[in-house]
């Protein structure tokens, strides 16, 4: 039986036929359904900025990923790159936020980027990427477009969405504890308690600060408590590091403070620089699993954000289906293609979307809030450096725990359940990848109901995807196996 999306409540609905939406409500409201989801323009406008400020680092991050030589030795510049990352950012979190009218903001994908980092850049020039970047993001639309993509989201059994939410949850809290140098990622010891053992440094303190002080707001039930904690956070690492003698690298995203103007201009030089084609040293092979990989990744990783922050915000039915998840789905596509045209990597949901979804956010005006701040760091990106990515990481990891509440929607007595949801969770966050996560879940899932003699419950899509997985996991020694690695 074809499950079909849930369309966004007008309001009208609940007050019978023929009635009429009440009066005294402002066109904002009536657009973006703001009443009817349960928020304030307030809410809305605070959690934009939220998300913005927990996502202001890929600003800064992305370019670095992309900073490299490709096959031709050629760098991208990173003016232009920063450019490319606010550009692509901007125009599609206002799509989302216009046309989705979900609170789901979008940005360069650090997987895809990687991937072109590590992958595609070494095999061909950094323009060929760009064009790797718009194939994939046109292939996730015709996924959308034929009802493919919608109907593997809604074939993925209850119990694994709360699964995925948990999982994310755990992996951005876990992003968050690195990125404050809290949780140190080394060779020998791959996690550790800062990087010698313990806690040192006037950062990882104002983290600590930081993350005390949401928490305590959120426990007094103080409005805008994620907001108001990255605001004082932030004043409070310009103060200390401009009365402290402190090394500037012991920031992980630079000194908190303003140097010079604060006013640049765009540099739009990497937009519309794409080539298609000109593969024949590559490969048809090594160019199918690039795309491949690249569907992969913008795929399965915006699936499980979007089913993380929907449930998050409230927004799935009680089989967790998101309204308007077709025209979500679709932008997120098409952010790969957009994302490749102005140069700055394929653009994809972004899991610090929670940090304004646990501010009240629930419709598209937080979106476009976000949006019109990506848009504005064109002309202002020298203040992107301000707020420190310490102080971002303590609303990473408050989302986290606010997200685990998910786990007591599951059944955990029930092991064809369980493990699972167990293998997902655990998983997103020890590999750092929430495509690895998907994958076991489901894996392990068709697995245990074929042990219990079940195997007609799956379905045929949870079977489709049971086989991508297998591929996914067997990526590797297929690519040796055909000589392509």
């Amino acid at each position: 039986m074809t499950q079909q999306s849930v369309e966004p409540r007008t309001g009208a609905e609940d007050a019978g036929p023929g009635s009429r939406v009440p009066a005294g409500r402002s066109w904002l409201d009536r657009y973006f359904h703001i009443s009817e989801r349960g928020s304030t323009v307030a809410r809305e406008v605070r959690g934009g900025v939220t998300t913005f400020m927990a996502m202001a680092y890929i600003l800064l991050l992305n370019p670095l990923i992309l900073g490299g030589k490709d096959v031709d030795d050629q760098l991208l510049g990173q003016s232009g790159l920063i450019t490319a990352t606010a550009l692509a950012a901007a125009a599609t979190t206002l799509l989302m936020g216009f046309v989705g009218k979900v609170p789901l903001a979008l940005a360069a994908g650090l997987s895809v980027s990687g991937v072109l980092a590590s992958q595609v850049a070494p095999a061909m020039t950094w323009q060929q990427a760009m064009g790797m970047c718009v194939i994939y993001g046109v292939i996730i639309c015709l996924l959308v477009v034929t009802g493919l993509r919608e109907m593997i989201m809604n074939a993925i059994p209850l119990a694994l969405k709360h699964g995925i939410t948990i999982g994310i949850g755990l992996f951005i809290a876990l992003i968050g504890l690195v990125k404050a140098g809290f949780v140190h990622q080394g060779v020998a010891t791959p996690l550790s308690l800062g990087p010698t053992g313990a806690l040192t440094g006037w950062p990882v303190l104002i983290f600590a600060v930081t993350l005390l002080l949401i928490f305590m707001l959120q426990a007094r039930n103080i409005p805008g408590a994620i907001l108001i904690g990255i605001v004082v956070g932030t004043v409070v690492a310009i103060v200390v590091n401009a009365v402290g003698d402190i090394d500037p690298k012991a920031w992980s995203s630079g000194p908190p403070e303003l140097s010079g103007s604060a006013v640049s201009t765009p540099d739009f030089s990497l937009f519309g620089d794409v080539e298609f084609g000109g593969w024949g040293d590559v490969g048809v092979l090594t160019v199918g699993m690039i795309v491949f990989t690249l569907v992969l990744a913008g795929f399965f990783d915006a699936m499980a954000t979007i089913i993380g922050v929907g449930t998050e915000a409230n927004l799935a039915d009680d089989k967790g289906r998101m309204p308007g998840l077709s025209k979500a789905l679709f932008i997120d596509g098409a952010g790969g293609a957009i994302g490749g045209v102005a140069g700055g990597s394929g653009q994809t949901v972004f899991v610090e979307s929670a940090t304004g979804v646990g501010e009240g956010a629930r419709t598209g005006l937080a979106s476009v809030v976000t949006g019109l701040f990506f848009a504005a760091c064109l002309f202002f990106t020298p203040l992107t450096a301000i707020v420190p990515a310490e102080v971002a990481a303590a609303a990473l990891v408050v989302i986290g725990a606010m997200m685990m509440q998910n786990a007591r929607h599951v059944d955990w007595s029930d092991r064809s359940v369980a493990v699972p949801v167990f293998l997902t969770v655990v998983l997103m966050p020890f590999t750092y990848t929430i495509t690895t996560g998907v994958a076991a879940g489901v894996i392990s899932y068709v697995a245990i109901k074929v042990a219990q003699g079940r195997a007609r419950e799956v379905g045929a899509f949870m079977w489709a995807l049971t086989l991508v997985f297998v591929v996914y996991f067997a990526l590797h020694p297929i690519e040796t196996w055909l000589g392509v690695s």
